[in-house]
């Protein structure tokens, strides 16, 4: 059998290399237009920082290296520029010599990937305007920081690649903006968390500027400013991280499906609408295994998944592909953030009856050095109490917590499910009661009413009338608050009526649901805890 692929770096790779695993005999070639046929894409943010030192850090496997450890034939500076379907052959453009070659295939892979989005604009091609996908853009772009010809950037895009490459020009001394026209970075996350995050960057010396579009590049010979719809700014160099495009225009003329962001649709096998051609990687739609519609996830992890089932698939077996989460980490100035599933605003479009709540707990036992908090936003269903979502900030393992939360939902679990999980415990690692755990219960409490919660978007966007903010804090914290000391109540308290509307505010919510507990005990009938606390809002009296 002979199989072609298009592309390499994760997926097309790692479909050759488990094809050849799977029955060494299967003839296989990867047609790639780069030179590099495997290399650390989601590494090159650290190569700009010199976390990353060298280059070959970055390279998995050269051409030569990767042929000889799995015996795939490998073609770089091959451009594909058509796919035949009628008689099962590729042609390809031989970049260095100009020749255009015939290629045969009993079953066809596309991993052709994605190009990253390269606007029309005044300007784009100046020296000093720099990219983020080949290990070539992270050279250039570090080896200008080091020749002290970039004293400040602009990154234009909010995703991780765009603040990932922020925290690290930052990390060489560069002062650094980032823009986006969404009206928040971060996609795939909440508003309120995106608004903590924001600020968060602010306080470290990263300006994000949301709602806000590129409009040109200005300068003679190189950057000099960005122009925006607001106004101009200086700069030495931009950077554009404003997201990818699956390279998928040699499929014009074909048959195979795409889907409207000329992605192509594959079904859970991972083959388009041609049974002897696949499809995996940043050029493929899947499904989001919650919802089950169509979802486009670009990421390494992913490829990689896609891949492996792909060549297995292709070598005789009949897996299917239950699709993705949307799991993704981010490591940003002393603030790592995670996330995976549904966001709270997509549970609700997709019908579910969404509830969540927004929690602040150790991330390790508090008295062990350099333990921290992570805020957690946790959502699930309310019917049917299935955990949807979560999404997490902190300094510490983040991805702890979203891998626990990928596999209650891989498991379509629900929170009585995972409420009394073995979780592992030692000081250095986490609390007794883990803090994921700690979430769970505490989104069953608001769920059974035994907690009464406003939470920080209701609190910013539409505050209840007629509350007046107690300071629940062990000690008073909040200027021109009243106070109320939990330690204390014994019984009604003085000067409170027991229909009295209180907002109880302490610094990460524990306290002041105490407190609430202790009051409705006592008769109070209309208090509620502001989730987060003082640590996620700022109280207004």
């Amino acid at each position: 059998m002979k199989i072609l692929i298009i592309g390499g770096v994760a997926a097309g790779t790692k479909v050759a290399a488990k094809l050849k695993r799977e029955n060494r005999d299967i003839d296989i070639t990867i047609l790639t237009k780069s030179n590099d046929i495997s290399y650390a894409g989601c590494g090159l943010p650290y190569y700009v920082g010199d976390l990353i030192h060298e280059r070959s850090q970055l390279i998995v496997n050269t051409p030569e290296s990767f042929s000889a450890l799995t015996g795939v034939n490998v073609l770089t500076q091959m451009e594909v520029n058509k796919v035949n379907q009628a008689e099962k052959t590729v042609l390809a453009l031989n970049l260095s010599t100009n020749e255009v070659s015939t290629f045969n295939y009993d079953k066809l892979v596309i991993a052709s990937g994605a190009n990253p989005i390269k606007p029309n604009l005044e300007g784009i091609n100046l020296k000093g305007v720099y990219f983020m996908r080949t290990p070539e853009d992270a050279i250039s772009l570090r080896a200008s920081v080091e020749a002290g010809e970039i004293k400040r950037a602009i990154v234009v895009g909010g995703g991780f690649i765009g603040l990932e490459v922020a925290e690290n020009l930052a990390l060489q001394g560069v002062k650094v903006s980032v823009l986006d026209m969404a009206d928040h970075i971060l996609p795939g996350f909440d508003e309120e968390i995106c608004e903590y995050v924001e600020n968060h960057l602010a306080d470290q010396g990263i300006m994000t500027f949301t709602n806000t579009r590129l409009e040109g590049i200005l300068g003679e010979e190189k950057v000099e400013k960005v122009q925006t719809q607001k106004r101009a700014m200086k700069c030495d160099a931009v950077i554009l991280a404003m997201g990818i495009r699956a390279n998928t225009s040699f499929l014009d003329g074909t048959s195979i499906e795409l889907m409207p962001n000329r992605t192509i649709k594959v079904n859970e096998y991972l083959q388009t609408n041609d049974e002897n051609i696949y499809a995996v990687g940043d050029c493929a739609s899947v499904i989001n295994s919650i919802t089950k519609a169509p979802t486009w996830s670009p990421m390494g992890s992913s490829a990689n998944i896609e891949g492996r089932i792909a060549a297995k698939n292709i070598a005789g077996a009949a897996l299917k592909y239950n699709g993705v989460l949307g799991t993704g980490v981010c490591k940003l100035p002393k603030l790592n953030v995670g996330r995976t599933g549904l966001t709270e605003t997509q549970a609700t479009a997709a019908g579910f009856n969404a509830v969540s709540v927004i929690t602040v707990v150790d991330d390790k036992a508090h008295y062990y050095p350099d333990a921290s908090i992570f805020i957690v936003k946790m959502i699930a269903d309310k019917d049917t109490k299935k955990l949807l979502g979560l999404q997490v900030l902190g300094k510490g393992a983040v991805d702890k917590m979203v891998d626990i939360a990928v596999t209650a939902i891989t498991m379509n679990a629900s929170l009585e499910d995972i409420e009394n999980m073995d979780l592992a415990y030692a000081p250095p690692f986490s609390t007794a009661i883990h803090p994921f755990s700690h979430t769970v219960n505490i989104l069953l409490n608001k769920i059974s009413g035994e907690f009464s919660t406003i939470t920080p978007l209701e609190y910013k966007t539409n505050k209840p009338e007629g509350y007046q903010v107690i300071d629940a804090s062990m000690t008073p914290s909040i200027p021109g608050a009243s106070y109320i000391d939990l330690s204390k109540v014994s019984g009604p308290v003085d000067g409170y009526d027991l229909d009295a509307k209180l907002l109880l505010v302490c610094s990460k919510g524990k306290r002041a649901y105490l407190l609430q507990n202790r009051l409705k005990h006592y008769g109070y009938t209309n208090t509620l805890v502001l989730e987060g606390g003082s640590t996620f809002s700022e109280v207004e009296l």
